[in-house]
């Protein structure tokens, strides 16, 4: 597969994730199990490889979003990070 080939297939995992999270605010099971179907094809088709593509590809949309949402809420980035993500 090639490079611009590879980003395509990751950058539709990753819309296929966000979309099953976000699929039924109601039915979080569903939401989840669509989730993990997408996790599986990904290995299936690309194996290790891939999901490290696909980790790597939702963990910087994350922080993007992070970013976008501190900015317009007036925070530093890492301090709403250690808000949503503290134990």
């Amino acid at each position: 597969m090639d490079d611009q080939a590879k980003d395509l297939s990751t950058r539709r995992g990753v819309l296929n994730s966000m979309r099953a999270v976000l699929s039924d605010d109601h039915n979080y099971e569903l939401g989840l199990a669509t989730l993990r179907e997408v996790v599986h094809q990904v290995a299936r088709r690309q194996g290790a490889a891939g999901l490290g593509d696909l980790s790597v590809a939702l963990s910087l949309e994350l922080a993007e979003a992070l970013e976008r949402i501190a900015r317009d809420e007036g925070l530093a980035v890492a301090d709403l990070a250690e808000i949503w993500f503290a134990d």
